[in-house]
């Protein structure tokens, strides 16, 4: 079954990070679909992936074994070109217990999320070798500040990066530096900002307070820096200043959330 591993130019080299991966088997006219999020330890030949839960499952009948070859031939092709590449080797059900850190780690935090907005199109126009080098010295530039500020990186996802702080006012000055860094590079980012309870699992988040942050970050446009209020109530008698950015509803949240926007 030939299987594909979503990565970012970034990761080729690096152990330790949660991504997706994609399998495809065809048998006669039917085409096995599997697919999920993975945790990839170790890297270059020596890297093993393993699911981080059960893999979704699914079945394409085609009614011809021509339309089957096409329909798998069409499917590869996509995924190749959303930054997925062969896969060597089984993808492992689970870590053996004695790797593993503890199921559903609960823990409260803020969770920041950086995004580079319209990353495709600046890959494109920059070709390879360029945006390999550009997207180097984000991820050093990012790093940097999460180390100054005392971030934890929990995953990055091809050109993003997720993020937990114990204080939120520490989460904001990581961002705002984020946002001044990463322009001498010509890369706009939006980032966004939550504070609540979440679990790890695998080296997955999970839970609410992160569904939520992603919100928030898809709300922000370009060089903005947006937080729910849950964020705000908590540094309101900081020194940081923040402009009402209206109520939203967050896709897929219950509730309508008021944003607000930070100010330099």
């Amino acid at each position: 079954m030939p299987k594909f591993l979503r990565i970012g130019v970034h990761q080729s080299n690096v152990s330790g990070y949660t991504s997706k991966a994609w399998c495809v088997r065809r048998v006669g006219s039917a085409v096995f679909l599997k697919w999920g999020a993975v945790e990839v330890q170790g890297a270059g030949d020596g890297r093993t992936v393993y699911w981080t839960r059960l893999p979704q499952e699914k079945t394409v009948r085609c009614g011809t074994v021509l339309r089957a070859q096409d329909y798998t031939k069409a499917a590869i092709a996509r995924r190749r070109s959303h930054r997925y590449e062969p896969l060597i080797g089984p993808i492992e059900l689970r870590r053996r217990s004695g790797e593993r850190s503890a199921e559903l780690k609960q823990a409260l935090a803020t969770i920041l999320i950086v995004d580079i907005v319209g990353s495709t199109a600046k890959a494109a126009k920059l070709g390879d070798a360029r945006w390999t080098k550009v997207m180097g010295h984000y991820y050093a530039a990012v790093r940097k500040e999460l180390k100054s500020t005392r971030g934890k990186e929990v995953v990055t996802t091809g050109d993003g990066v997720l993020a937990t702080f114990k204080a939120p006012a520490s989460g904001i000055r990581c961002a705002t530096a984020i946002q001044k860094a990463v322009r001498t590079l010509g890369l706009d980012i939006r980032v966004g900002l939550h504070a609540g309870e979440y679990s790890v699992s695998g080296g997955e988040m999970v839970g609410l307070a992160f569904h939520i942050g992603t919100r928030v970050a898809a709300k922000a446009r370009a060089g903005e820096v947006l937080v729910s209020s849950a964020v705000r109530d908590l540094v309101a008698q900081s020194e940081i200043r923040f402009r009402d950015h209206g109520m939203h509803q967050l896709k897929g949240v219950p509730e309508r959330w008021r944003l607000y926007r930070v100010e330099d």
